[in-house]
């Protein structure tokens, strides 16, 4: 069992590593998007991109990791025609972030600045965090 649990966090590095290297973050914004622990270098990110090494299973990683691959799947719904407009979007100002960027926000507000991306992006995820689907049983 061990060993499709060790595939399955490569497979999710490489994903997220893919995902980031789109968005053509430096390594000093992965690090920080992703909450690395202080003992993993710059250097781990190449073992990371070929699948040689997989994320610490660190639970922040994981989350963080989780989120930024729904953000990714709400950009390509969002923009399904131009995959290059995910990064793009990230780097534009936004109204709703009092025109800084989504990435600005992802970096100074850590996970919290992730779950306002994300429901920005996905109005399910911003749905589920009010409770409003307790609201919806039938009586």
């Amino acid at each position: 069992m061990a060993d499709k649990d060790d595939q399955m966090m490569i497979d999710l590095t490489r994903a997220v590593m893919q995902l980031l290297d789109g968005w053509r973050l430096e390594t000093s914004e992965m690090q920080a998007m992703l909450a690395m622990p202080d003992n993993v270098r710059s250097r781990a990110f190449h073992k990371f991109r070929e699948g040689q090494q997989a994320f610490p299973e660190d639970p922040a990683v994981l989350r963080r990791s989780h989120y930024l691959l729904r953000i990714a799947d709400a950009l390509r719904t969002t923009y399904p025609r131009n995959p290059e407009m995910g990064g793009r979007w990230l780097r534009q100002g936004h109204r709703r972030f009092g025109n800084r960027s989504p990435l600005t926000i992802i970096l100074e507000g850590g996970e919290g600045g992730l779950v306002a991306v994300l429901s920005e992006l996905d109005c399910t995820f911003s749905w589920d965090l009010t409770g409003s689907t307790a609201g919806t049983a039938s009586h």
